[in-house]
């Protein structure tokens, strides 16, 4: 992601409490602004950003305490990730509601700034995310997941055997590491992981979900991680929001399955 290509020139912007830095492929078409989930970074959509730029202007944020963004905010709250989203949009001069799509905790991301901010938000794209929930229990695991990576990893093979071999999935985690003398290190730290879901874990917000007003999507793996109580719930709420199922796919759909997610995106949009 580096050299002349548009889809590789980082921008930023300056919060109270922490610089925002995104991808722009820049120009005047309608706006579309990427999210990653937790611990993931912006060069996670280059494949999506390089689909949609043919007719969109494509932003992706690495999200505060993600990759070259701030890795300690002070604030972690589900308000400040929404002020960052609005901060990209206004440093990037964009003055027109967006297309606003996420991944997991970006989804989450996504919803809220939506909730929030609706007169930004044109669509809302949700991939593997919901109104949150999941308590404790769900903090514990993350944390034993999250402090089970062997780092640093001493080079990039063995990392990528780490994260399952040479897929992409495993691709995208290896690209978001941090080269140091002593190896690669995530762009993380895992108590700003935790502080950052723990909102998300200790609240459903569904008087959220119910005055959402744009067009929604919500895109699921067949074999994801979400709640599908939940999203039964957000269907009963919502009666229109479209809700597409993405075969031999998981959390990480947008990666494990790049053409069936892109004809799923292409038919909401269109």
């Amino acid at each position: 992601m580096a050299g002349s290509d548009p889809l590789s020139r980082w921008h930023e912007v300056t919060r109270p409490d922490a610089t925002i830095r995104y991808l722009d492929s820049g120009g005047t078409a309608p706006p579309v602004i990427l999210l990653h989930g937790l611990a993931g970074h912006a060069g996670e959509w280059i494949a999506t950003m390089r689909h949609l730029a043919r007719r969109w202007r494509v932003l992706a944020p690495d999200q505060r305490g993600h990759g070259r963004s701030t890795r300690r905010p002070h604030d972690r709250s589900r308000a400040a990730f929404a002020d960052d989203v609005v901060a990209v949009i206004a440093a990037a001069g964009i003055d027109r509601p967006v297309v606003l799509i996420g991944q997991s905790m970006g989804a989450h991301t996504a919803f809220i700034t939506a909730a929030r901010y609706p007169h930004l938000v044109r669509h809302l794209v949700m991939i593997e995310g919901d109104v949150g929930g999941g308590g404790d229990e769900d903090l514990v695991a993350l944390r034993a997941a999250l402090a089970s990576w062997p780092v640093p990893f001493p080079d990039a093979a063995r990392a990528l055997t780490f994260f399952g071999g040479d897929t992409a999935p495993a691709c995208a985690w290896v690209d978001g590491l941090e080269p140091r003398e002593d190896g690669l290190w995530p762009r993380w730290d895992l108590e700003v992981m935790l502080e950052t879901m723990r909102p998300i874990f200790g609240h459903e917000a569904w008087p959220e979900w119910a005055a959402l007003s744009p067009p929604t999507l919500l895109v699921l793996g067949q074999s994801g991680l979400i709640d599908t109580d939940r999203i039964e719930r957000m269907r009963a709420i919502r009666p229109a929001t479209r809700v597409v199922t993405i075969a031999q796919a998981g959390h990480d759909l947008h990666l494990e399955q790049p053409q069936a997610w892109l004809r799923a995106l292409d038919a909401f949009l269109a």
